[in-house]
């Protein structure tokens, strides 16, 4: 009999990759994707503990989730509930004492084994936690696993875990060391990817740009991983994400001026734009340093669109440091930016320092940094409008004959169909700018 799952997914990229994995190792146990949680016999959920109070939200929709599970059982219907994520791997057998309608607790190391605990679970007649740190094993138990590709577009993780400690990040606390995928297992991936239709891939790393991973001939760099992936017959475009600062090679650089299928945005978080703050936040850049790549990147390539990410309010920000991160913003000229007040996050250090930023002045930071952001992306996306770039089309739009795909820089483009097909890749003038989007036409070279 057909089973339904819900996987409700928070937080980054990564965790919608894993999420998309987890659907691939429970198909053949019989499970199909449900949206509704009314007809899911089985709810994952998968979280993020980067936000403050991450975990509280969790307990809140596990405190729903119990009540509809007791519901179940007395007209005799099963319902699994399973922790997945960051804050699966943070809190363990907590959540287990907190909520005794759980299941299952694992972390984002441990969800290839997922068949395994399940059947852990019904034998033993209890819960089961499993939050062991074996990234390698993971990949090598997914490689198995048949993929579920619904997308003309998808994510690749190659790279997982932090050695950085950033005073105010948990990740290397729930994602575990650096570790990078073997090449040959990545560009197998990557092959089945594109023999589904995949034209676009979107490599994930916490450090993405540290990777390192086996090549046969001794470690590989991401810009070697990027002209090997370039290579695979239907992959046209390549993009990574997250970027560190220290991890921006001169092979990397470099590779955004030579390979064609590299696309030309970049996102590279930066947080302060305050040497001091830089240090307290021990990101190991200096703002000269952040801004000499940038310089380079230009360089190599000049049609780049940047987008970063920044943190107000961390403990000890004073205006005129956050002055500073204006300063970086306006001179660099971003597409696009993601920006957030701090927040502690429980067993960081900088969670334990006692010079926290009021609530209020954090508030007000946060509001004129977003003014400052939308104000560069409207510019950038005005400037667009009169140019002609190559669009990927990815689904149907809202409108009959209407396709929605994206820009080289990530943005959301909406045109005619005039006999174009998703999985294209069409050359679009831009016509005009929305709130969220451009608009576009098909312009055929001649």
């Amino acid at each position: 009999m057909t089973k339904k799952v819900l996987i409700k997914t928070y937080g980054c990229q990564m965790n919608v990759y894993d999420s998309s994995r987890m659907r691939d190792v429970l198909a053949p146990l019989g499970y199909d994707e449900t949206t509704s949680v009314d007809e899911a016999d089985f709810v994952i959920l998968n979280t993020c503990h980067i936000r403050e109070k991450a975990a509280d939200k969790v307990y809140s929709e596990l405190g729903k989730l119990r009540d509809m599970k007791e519901a179940r059982a007395t007209d005799g219907r099963e319902m699994l509930i399973a922790v997945a994520g960051c804050v699966g791997q943070a809190e363990g057998g907590e959540i287990i004492k907190r909520n005794k309608g759980v299941d299952l607790v694992f972390g984002p190391q441990t969800y290839h084994r997922l068949p395994e605990l399940m059947k852990q679970r019904a034998e033993q007649g209890r819960a089961v936690v499993e939050t062991e740190f074996q990234v390698e094993r993971k990949f090598e138990g997914l490689a198995s696993a048949p993929q579920a590709i619904g997308s003309v577009a998808s994510f690749l993780t190659i790279q997982e875990g932090c050695d950085k400690f950033c005073t105010f990040c948990v990740v290397p606390y729930t994602r575990g060391a650096e570790f990078s995928r073997p090449v040959a297992q990545i560009l197998e991936e990557a092959r089945k990817l594109a023999a589904k239709g995949v034209r676009e891939v979107t490599l994930l790393g916490q450090n993405v740009n540290a990777y390192r991973g086996e090549g046969g001939n001794g470690p590989e760099s991401l810009a070697g991983l990027v002209t090997r992936l370039s290579q695979i017959s239907g992959i046209e475009r390549i993009r990574y994400v997250t970027s560190h600062p220290r991890d921006m090679s001169d092979d990397l650089i470099a590779a955004h001026a030579s390979n064609e299928k590299l696309m030309p945005y970049l996102h590279l978080p930066i947080q302060s734009g305050n040497d001091r703050v830089l240090k307290a936040m021990n990101r190991g850049h200096s703002v000269s340093h952040y801004m000499n790549i940038i310089d380079r990147i230009r360089k190599a390539r000049p049609d780049i669109a940047l987008s970063g990410d920044f943190i107000v309010g961390f403990p000890g920000e004073t205006e005129e440091e956050f002055d500073d991160t204006l300063k970086v913003v306006a001179d660099v000229g971003y597409a696009s930016a993601y920006s957030f007040k701090y927040s502690p996050r429980p067993g960081t250090p900088a969670a334990e320092k006692t010079n926290q930023v009021p609530e209020k002045a954090k508030n007000e930071r946060l509001a004129r940094l977003q003014s400052l952001i939308l104000q560069q992306t409207a510019t950038f996306n005005a400037s667009c409008v009169g140019k002609t770039f190559p669009v990927l089309l990815e689904k149907p739009g809202r409108q009959q004959d209407q396709l929605i795909g994206r820009s080289p820089y990530l943005q959301s483009v909406h045109l005619p169909s005039d006999g174009l097909k998703i999985g294209d890749i069409a050359p679009i003038s831009i016509k005009a700018v929305g709130p969220n989007s451009l608009s576009g036409q098909y312009s055929p070279i001649t």
